[in-house]
């Protein structure tokens, strides 16, 4: 691993919540996942030790700009979560998710959800949203810089401050390769950024 993701690691063992900006290839995806896969290991427990019979409830919301990302994303996220995690569980919804894993979804939410803002801002229209996004404790809002002062940005900004009323302690993580004004990104996802971190 690089000093980066080390340091990422870190951060997010220490519960704090940031901006990672760097360039495109260079490990940002495994930075965030595999900081926030090992927390929610340690929380709920390993397979190795005390194992839930079940996979936990959504833990985990990977929001991304663009359906195809949302794909690319998905495959990423699978692999190691298949090594470290094999009862856990990982789905996609986006406008291209077919209604019969929505339905599937509905009746049991995957413990990690790659989603787009406008589906995101959907499920936390719906009367039970607190019932299924509740108990979300990580998010990272991937390509930041796509979203930042756009619409879909603003929705992202709104559903991150309704979930952050249900989990005060919400880690979240933007990913960017190309933001201009890292200070003001960092505010934008993080209005109160005490104690939040910007590796390089």
């Amino acid at each position: 691993p690089f000093a980066f993701q080390r340091e990422v690691w870190a951060a997010v063992a220490q519960g704090r919540s940031g901006l990672l900006h760097a360039t495109t290839g260079s490990g940002k995806t495994y930075a965030v996942w595999l900081g926030m896969l090992v927390e929610l290991l340690a929380r709920y427990g390993t397979p190795a030790s005390a194992a839930p019979a079940r996979a936990p409830a959504l833990s985990l919301l990977w929001i991304t700009p663009m359906r195809a990302l949302a794909a690319d994303t998905t495959r990423a996220l699978r692999e190691p979560l298949h090594e470290l995690a094999p009862g856990w569980t990982l789905g996609m919804r986006s406008g291209d998710t077919p209604s019969a894993e929505r339905a599937r979804q509905d009746r049991r939410m995957p413990t990690v959800l790659v989603t787009t803002p406008e589906s995101l801002s959907l499920m936390l229209s719906r009367e039970n949203a607190r019932t299924e996004l509740g108990q979300v404790t990580h998010v990272v809002c991937d390509e930041w810089h796509e979203l930042i002062g756009s619409k879909r940005g603003v929705q992202v900004q709104l559903a991150l401050a309704r979930l952050r009323q249900w989990c005060p302690g919400l880690v979240t993580w933007g990913l960017s390769a190309t933001l201009g004004n890292l200070e003001q990104a960092l505010q934008a996802l993080l209005p109160a950024a005490a104690g939040a971190s910007a590796p390089p």
